[in-house]
């Protein structure tokens, strides 16, 4: 059963209604009431079928005002690349070391960077990071050379994200804590990059719906005429 501030929460919100986003967030940040500071999430509803392999939609997107999370950071590279991990601020930089403390079930980062150099060695721990959403993939920008510059974006708000098994896609996009117009601008920029990647082959009504919600808060549903037009 509903906790009473949950309750109360609904009280303040009309679940059917859809509310241009800046009301939206108004109402999220109006009904959160934890001594916290809660994530803002938003939730999309596609019109895809992620069973076909062409119908998957996943991507990355910088959001202008980051997460509001510190995000730790290990970089898997060789010697050679390690100095330059380790000045753009990755929390931690190693090689072998690190395969082997995976191997013995440590998964403490938020971000895995990995050089394509050592994706084969890698690849004997794919199992244990891959459920975790923590396996380095070219297509997120997490497989580079370019160590300093994928770290930094990680650590500036560059968020990954796949749409699941049942057709949506969720991310966090901000903190309570955030001024409004930067919810917004966040949002703002997430939506049009999922609408950017709709697949050619989605057929019918592309965004079904649009919600956002803090921790422990319900969801507020948003008008997506102006993202879909």
């Amino acid at each position: 059963m509903a906790g009473k501030k949950y309750r109360e929460a609904l009280t303040k919100i009309d679940r059917l209604q859809e509310y241009e986003l800046a009301e939206a967030v108004a109402k999220v940040r109006e009904i959160t009431n934890v001594k916290f500071d809660a994530t803002i999430d938003v939730a999309l509803k596609l019109g895809v079928d992620p069973r076909h392999a062409d119908q998957v939609v996943r991507g990355t997107v910088m959001l202008p005002h980051g997460t509001g999370k510190t995000v730790s950071v290990l970089v898997v590279c060789k010697e050679a690349k390690a100095e330059e991990a380790k000045d753009a601020g990755a929390d931690f930089v190693g090689f072998e070391e690190y395969i082997e403390k995976i191997q013995s079930g440590w998964t403490g980062v938020d971000v895995i960077i990995a050089t394509p150099d050592v994706m084969g060695q890698l690849g004997k721990v794919a199992k244990i990071l891959g459920p975790r959403g923590l396996m380095p993939n070219p297509k997120s920008g997490t497989v580079t050379m370019d160590v300093a510059k994928a770290v930094k974006e990680v650590k500036a708000g560059k968020i990954e994200f796949r749409v699941d098994k049942a057709g949506n896609i969720h991310a966090p996009v901000g903190k309570v804590s955030f001024q409004p117009e930067q919810l917004v601008e966040n949002i703002t920029s997430f939506v049009r990059e999922v609408v950017r990647l709709k697949p050619s082959a989605a057929k019918g009504q592309y965004v079904q719906g649009i919600a956002v919600s803090s921790t422990m808060s319900p969801s507020v549903r948003v008008r997506k005429e102006k993202f879909v037009a």
